[in-house]
């Protein structure tokens, strides 16, 4: 099948439905099992509760403002501001409506090849959007347990077992902050140090018998490896200050949607906190089998920040958090799509 018509599949009426039906089913449980009606006609509606409001929206602006921001500097200006809207929008969209193991990836190279950038610079550029995240969050973790105790990080335990090995809710954040760790020096030495020695080391693994199934996809990230390195080898310093400056401001404008969204209910004793279990909720997030972490999100936002929201109104937030955050972009890159189909054809 074309990947044109594989595209056009993957925003489809049906998995496009399949994210807001399990999110309505969520939000309705969560509004149901973890709101009580009392507390919650206790609140006293105020110009402070929706300035914050506001501003945890203005939050979700300013992260999309730097994402558009990075697309140009990455494209090297080659996007306009509206087209670059449109990338970011649909980008959204893929990730909203496919799982998080999955991300939307291969969908961002075909809307990028469809603005005319050319199929080497559309790899280089998801690549180093995700080798740029990543980074964000390797430099972001240290810094955050500076200020404050490793012990409360972990509010609740999970458990889960990984070839064999039950891991507790630390024990998975450790794990995979170390594989986001390898997986950065994996592409860092791909693309500035040896794409070429990296691409054969790898393919000469993967040709053992219980790896030779992934042999193929090696080889094809091998060879986006390598046009990787072409592209972005040579950079100015300035372009690596400015991709990571927007990707450091995008990231923190959406961390501190919940931080401003807790602050419209109730006083915050640290926000650091707040910032570092979201942190960790990331990491849990990544192995969801849910489109966009619909479900798994609302709960692990439920134990890990449930300590900062007044008793009984934790479905409430929950439900805003995600309305703020999540819904958006399906309801944007439903109303972009077509648009954007229309005009590039």
């Amino acid at each position: 099948m074309p990947k044109s018509n594989k595209v056009t599949d993957l925003f489809s009426t049906k998995r496009i439905a399949i994210p807001i039906v399990i999110g309505f089913l969520v939000a309705g449980y969560m509004l149901w099992g973890n709101t009580s009606w009392e507390e919650l006609s206790k609140i006293q509606f105020s110009v402070e509760m929706f300035g914050w409001l506001f501003v945890a929206i203005l939050m979700m602006v300013i992260r999309d403002l730097a994402y558009m921001y990075r697309i140009r500097v990455l494209t090297d200006n080659f996007l306009s501001w509206r087209k670059s809207f449109d990338v970011i929008m649909l980008w959204e969209f893929a990730s909203s409506i496919t799982p998080s193991v999955v991300g939307g990836s291969g969908v961002a190279m075909f809307i990028l090849n469809k603005e005319k950038i050319s199929l080497g610079k559309s790899t280089a550029v998801v690549m180093v959007t995700a080798l740029l995240d990543e980074l964000f969050y390797i430099v972001t973790v240290p810094f955050i347990i500076l200020f404050i105790d490793t012990q409360h990080l972990f509010p609740i335990e999970l458990s889960k077992t990984v070839f064999g090995v039950t891991l507790s809710t630390k024990e998975i954040f450790l794990v995979g902050y170390a594989f986001i760790l390898l997986l950065v020096t994996l592409i860092f030495y791909g693309v500035f140090v040896n794409p070429q020695r990296l691409k054969s080391s790898l393919v000469k693994l993967f040709s053992i018998k219980i790896l030779n199934k992934w042999q193929n996809k090696i080889v094809r990230l091998g060879d986006d490896l390598i046009q990787t390195s072409v592209e972005l080898k040579n950079k100015p310093i300035q372009f690596w200050l400015k991709s990571f400056g927007a990707t450091l401001a995008s990231w923190t404008a959406r961390f501190w949607v919940v931080n401003f969204i807790v602050l419209a209910f109730t006083d915050v004793s640290s926000h650091f906190l707040i910032y570092g279990r979201q942190l960790v909720m990331w990491v849990i997030l990544l192995i969801s089998p849910t489109p966009g972490g619909t479900g798994v999100a609302e709960f692990a936002f439920n134990g890990f920040l449930q300590d900062f929201i007044p008793i009984g109104l934790t479905g409430l937030l929950v439900v805003l958090w995600r309305l703020i955050s999540y819904y958006p972009y399906l309801f944007m890159g439903a109303f972009v799509l077509p648009k954007w189909l229309k005009r590039v054809g």
